[in-house]
Order: structure tokens, then C-alpha cells, then sequence
């Protein structure tokens, strides 16, 4: 029996589900979390078979003698994964210090991780991308920006999301940045692209191939839900562009991805950009090697009536899977802010869309500034209900507009 380490498997509240299909398949699954056992849900519970807890999971230390433990009492461990942006370089060196050797190691690490690096495999794969520049002192980042024009994009090297991501409209806020930057971080640089975001979510076998493949647009960036506290807004597509399937797989060799569920992002030009492309043409965002976040893989379902939980679990176990795909849907994502006074009540929504509706939920506070605070996810035959959708939903009343 395989043995499989599952890293903070309460959180996503829903990536019990993982858990559960990898059970299901046979494999002896473990999970190191800082909740306490008596919290979890029964869902997570029954999916696990030891549950080991730490009382902080930035601990490192801790977190591998919880590592060094279950090894002791089951055995070589032969996966650990948390299927999550946050724990990706501790998982990394949790594989490389145990010798676990089905994923990503430490040395692995600035390629996925780092944005800067990650253009080079993007050129690999002949991806148009930004110009960049490594934040250094003000007057070569006014320079940087005067060569290729305001507004200009800032943000860590090393970030999760859209934290601490700065859009600069003139020298003035350019040099204000300096003064708000987090300290003894690397900022990166970046010309801003007229864009919206594009991406290939696919689970990956052994051999680098795709077992499944599907994407999602966000109309709105997460920069700008972030910095100005939008309403989130994304749906999962219908069908695959063709243009984002051959460049996910282009990224996928390049990268040399192999069994892993990523999600690699694409700005798809709304202008012609002079060096990047025509609009409609794809340019390189950035790559996460890991489930797009939040709700999205139950999105994914909902959308293509299958379940990418049993898939990614089945790739783990056999490298292959008999999962069914069935009708095509989009499926829409809406996560409402609380402090916003909308036009159609929870009511109302039930009302309308309560036959296209599949999940209501409130959003974690962890996710909340990504992702709003109470969400919707709604299934719709075409891009016109989407649009209808959001119109309908995220409409305020007469007296905030």
C-alpha cells in the first residue's frame, strides 16, 4: 500500500475530497494539519487514515518531525501534497529532506515559484512576455518605466495571488511604491498588458501528457479586486480555445510538469500591444503548479459533469483514469463583498437562478480579499446567461452606483 502524506487537508474546506478519492484508490493517506483532530469534519476524517497534528504549520521543524514520525510507523513515504500555492516550497523541501522523489524539490523551486524566472520557460515555449525589470533603486525603475510606458506593474518576485501588487500610473506613485514596499523583498517589475486572464487548468500523468484539460477567464484581474475591493467574478468555459490548450501544453513541456493538477495563467490581449501581440493573441502570466484556488475544482465539475478529485486521485494511483466527461456547461463564479448594498437580495437570487445554481457558501476569510465574501456558482448553457449573471447579481442599488 502507498503511502501519502497530505499536507493542511482541512483547508481548502474542500480539498477533503482529495483525501477521500486517494482512500477510495487504496492508498494508506496521512495528513499533518495544526486543527485539532476533534474539529475536523467528519467528511475529512473518515478519509484519512492517521491524522497527525502540529500547532503551527509554518513550523518547520515541527511539521517534519510530524513527517519523521509517520514515516517511522507506516513506512517510505511515497507522496507528500498539499495541492496549495502557500505550502509549495515547505512541500518541496519536506520531498527533498525525506527523499520523496514524485514531486517538486527544493532545487525545483525558483523556476515555479519566482516570476522572474518562470519567463524563461514561457520563451521556451515561444510565449510572448512582458518586459521586466528587478526592483532595485528608484531612478533604473524610473528609467525601466519611461522605456516602456505608464502604467507599470509591481509585486513580489515570490507572491501568492495579488498580494501586495501595485499598479503605478506616473513617476509620482512610482516612487511612493518605494516608501510602501514590504522590506527585504525582491519586487519585480513588469510593462502593464491590456489584458484579460486566460487559463489552462489540466491534471498531468507521468509521462507529461494530459489526462484532463479545461480553463477559466477572470474579466476582472485579481490585482483589482484586491487593491480597489471589487466583487470576484470568473467562470469556468464551455470548451477549450484551442490557442490556450496548445500554449498549456507548450508550458507544460517546457516546465517539464509531470503528475501534478496546475493551473497556468494567460493575459489574452484586449489591444494590440507593440512586442506582445495582436488582441486576441495569448501573452504569459504566470504558472501555478497546483488546482486553481478556492472553489474551482467543484467549479470544474459542475462545468463538465466529472469529478477532477477522483481524476487527480487516479492519476496518483495508476497514471490513468476511466473518469467520465459529460454535458458541457460554463459555470460561474460570483463572490459578493458584504459591504456593498446590491439591488437583487440573497432572495432575489434564489428566485431567478435558483435552477442554475449548484453552491452557495461564504468564503473563508483567508480568500476573502481574492475572492469576495459570500459566493454564488451558477451553471449556464451560454456566454449571454453568463453575462446576464453578473449583470444581474453584482448590480448595486440606485443610491452606490
Amino acid at each position: 500500500m502507498k503511502n501519502f502524506i497530505f499536507i493542511s487537508p482541512n483547508f481548502p474546506t474542500n480539498y477533503w475530497q482529495f483525501c477521500r478519492e486517494l482512500k477510495k484508490n487504496g492508498l494508506n493517506v496521512l495528513g499533518i494539519g495544526d486543527q485539532p483532530y476533534d474539529e475536523l469534519t467528519s467528511d475529512l476524517k473518515d478519509s484519512l487514515n492517521e491524522y497527525y497534528k502540529v500547532s503551527n504549520l509554518e513550523n518547520y521543524d515541527e511539521v517534519y518531525r510530524g513527517v519523521a514520525f509517520l514515516t517511522f510507523k507506516h513506512g517510505r513515504i511515497d507522496w507528500l501534497e498539499s495541492n496549495n500555492e502557500y505550502w509549495l516550497e515547505r512541500d518541496a523541501k519536506l520531498r527533498t529532506d525525506f527523499n520523496i522523489t514524485s514531486g517538486f524539490q527544493v532545487w525545483d523551486i525558483p523556476r515555479i515559484k519566482l516570476k522572474s524566472k518562470m519567463k524563461e520557460y514561457y520563451i521556451q515555449a515561444k510565449i510572448p512576455v512582458a518586459r521586466y525589470h528587478m526592483v532595485d533603486d528608484p531612478e533604473s525603475c524610473v528609467e525601466f518605466a519611461n522605456k516602456v510606458g505608464y502604467p507599470i506593474v509591481a509585486k513580489p518576485d515570490n507572491g501568492v495571488g495579488a498580494s501586495h501588487t501595485f499598479k503605478l500610473e506616473d513617476e509620482h506613485e512610482l516612487r511612493r511604491f518605494f516608501e510602501l514596499k514590504w522590506p527585504n523583498t525582491q519586487y519585480i517589475m513588469e510593462e502593464y498588458i491590456n489584458g484579460e486572464v486566460n487559463s489552462y487548468d489540466a491534471i498531468i500523468d507521468s509521462n507529461g501528457e494530459p489526462m484532463f484539460e479545461t480553463g477559466n477567464v477572470s474579466p476582472i484581474s485579481i490585482m483589482d479586486i484586491v487593491n480597489h475591493n471589487d466583487n470576484s467574478i470568473y467562470y469556468i468555459l464551455k470548451t477549450l480555445p484551442e490557442d490556450t490548450r496548445a500554449a498549456g501544453r507548450a508550458t507544460v513541456k517546457s516546465f517539464g510538469v509531470k503528475s501534478r493538477f496546475v493551473h497556468f495563467e494567460f493575459f489574452r490581449l484586449t489591444k494590440d500591444q507593440e512586442g506582445l501581440g495582436k488582441t486576441g493573441d495569448l501573452v504569459a502570466l504566470e504558472v501555478n503548479m497546483r488546482p486553481s484556488g478556492g472553489f474551482t475544482p467543484d467549479m470544474i465539475d459542475f462545468a463538465h459533469n466529472t469529478d477532477v478529485y477522483k481524476i487527480w486521485a487516479d492519476m496518483i494511483a495508476f497514471d490513468r483514469s476511466t473518469m467520465p466527461i459529460g454535458k458541457h456547461h460554463y459555470c460561474a463564479f460570483a463572490g459578493r463583498r458584504d459591504d456593498k448594498d446590491f439591488a437583487m437580495s440573497h432572495t432575489d437570487i434564489l428566485e431567478k437562478y435558483g435552477a442554475q445554481i449548484k453552491m452557495i457558501d461564504r468564503i473563508p476569510d483567508a480568500l476573502s480579499d481574492a475572492m469576495g465574501n459570500q459566493m454564488y456558482v451558477a451553471i449556464f448553457n451560454s456566454q449571454k446567461e453568463v453575462d446576464a449573471f453578473y449583470q444581474d447579481i453584482l448590480a448595486l442599488r440606485a443610491s452606490q452606483q
